[in-house]
């Protein structure tokens, strides 16, 4: 059984609104750590690997590895693993091995800690959130088990609040066989008719595969005409398919695809082959859960009540007010760049379009295992990403501060992620809450 604490799923579906813009293929990576408040320098990012390395390589590295004392085994060994799944080794970045042999030691015992807590009978998610929320150490199925984890627990959560309210419900028994109208000819114009619905899903379709192309054009992963890419691509498009036919007031919004690309990447590199083998289905029982905990931001009757997108921009201008009100009054009154022209993307799409897919996952590994929710913790990165750049948003114009902010630079994710976790909380929306 899963403890946490009662997580309550909106109600009202909506229809999304449509336009998101085009991914800056540019953005994401990390840099060097910064102070709050000052410059951030635009470093080289660090490289991300779509495919494993050849067994040649993984059986040279394994020969240079013995020759290393017992401490330098286990960092060659972790480098190897990095570089395995995906992720470019530390070769001593900053001219010390020591740090580096460290931070090896550091992963594996916070591995060791996750694999304890995912192996009781009874998760303490309490406890398996703060380790997670510090980042999960690459390799095996950590990452995949620990979001499934969290995932399950709001969809646990969501069942048991909804289940009073469901008990009365005459759904059970046989179908109901209607008959066919006038309005299913399939000549007929009808939005209600049969053939109407069909023409519709085939433009979705379309949609779906032409964004599906575009989906991180730079992993073999996801792209290129081989059959791995294929393969990949078909699962996804069922995916959102299907969540598109379940959910006729949403359907599909270009940029969903974006959404799903770490979810199905994480599980599908499981590295428990059965785990790997139901990526489809996890990915789109945990993508319904995602999309239900902000489904309300792309309804637009919903935009100015209390949980539309509005109110949830207003509340990441309220945070940045509250830790930062210099910057809240430059970009609110000097050069006038409102969240709408940056924060919709931000928080609608989880940040998939302002960072390469190696700092998504990291990311994401803080908003899932959040103590704070999802929502609260994506408002607390968004107000830290202005805050990480204060002094070019200072010094910037309205045409300047908006290119910064559609295009965002590189910066060190763990710093950033550090700076999310200290600030003041917006204490108006709690009292206003209650």
């Amino acid at each position: 059984m899963l403890k946490g604490k009662k997580l309550k799923l909106p109600d009202r579906l909506g229809s999304l609104v449509a336009g998101f813009e085009d991914k800056d293929e540019d953005s994401g990576g990390s840099g060097s750590v910064c102070e709050l408040g000052e410059e951030l320098e635009i470093l080289q990012p660090t490289g991300f690997r779509s495919d494993r390395e050849s067994e040649t390589d993984d059986d040279h590295d394994h020969n240079e590895v013995q020759e290393e004392e017992p401490m330098v085994k286990r960092k060659m060994k972790a480098d190897a693993e990095l570089e395995h799944n995906g992720r470019q080794p530390r070769h001593e970045k900053d001219g010390s091995s020591h740090i580096s042999v460290i931070k090896t030691i550091e992963a594996d015992e916070k591995r060791s800690d996750i694999e304890y807590e995912i192996s009781q009978k009874e998760i303490n998610l309490e406890k398996l959130q703060r380790i997670a929320s510090t980042g999960i150490p690459e390799g095996g199925n950590l990452r995949a088990t620990v979001w499934k984890s969290e995932l399950a627990r709001m969809k646990e959560e969501a069942f048991q609040s909804n289940e009073h309210n469901n008990a009365h419900s005459d759904t059970a028994g046989p179908l109901i066989r209607h008959e066919i109208s006038h309005e299913d000819h399939p000549l007929s114009l009808g939005k209600a008719s049969v053939w109407h619905q069909y023409f519709e899903h085939t433009e979705i379709a379309e949609q779906i595969d032409r964004d599906l192309q575009r989906t991180h054009p730079e992993m073999k992963f996801f792209s290129g005409e081989s059959s791995f890419g294929r393969k990949h691509r078909e699962s996804m498009r069922n995916v959102l398919l299907l969540f598109s036919k379940l959910n006729p007031a949403i359907r599909y919004v270009q940029g969903m695809n974006e959404v799903l690309a770490p979810l199905y990447y994480v599980f599908s590199t499981d590295t428990d082959e059965k785990n790997a083998s139901n990526a489809e289905a996890d990915s789109f029982s945990c993508f319904v859960l995602l999309l239900s905990d902000s489904v309300d931001h792309f309804c637009q009757q919903l935009d100015n009540s209390s949980v539309g997108i509005l109110s949830t921009l207003s509340r990441l201008s309220d945070l940045l007010k509250a830790n930062d009100e210099e910057l809240w009054r430059h970009l609110e009154f000097t050069s006038k760049v409102k969240p709408q022209y940056y924060g919709f993307r931000w928080i609608t799409l989880l940040l998939t379009q302002e960072f390469n897919l190696q700092s998504i996952l990291r990311i994401w590994d803080s908003l899932i295992s959040s103590p704070f929710g999802i929502q609260e913790m994506l408002l607390r990165v968004c107000c830290a990403m202005l805050l990480c750049v204060k002094s070019r948003l200072l010094s910037g114009d309205f045409a300047a501060n908006l290119k910064l902010l559609q295009h965002y630079p590189e910066i060190n994710i763990e710093h950033l992620l550090q700076v999310a976790q200290d600030l003041t909380p917006d204490t108006s929306y709690y009292r206003m809450s209650s």
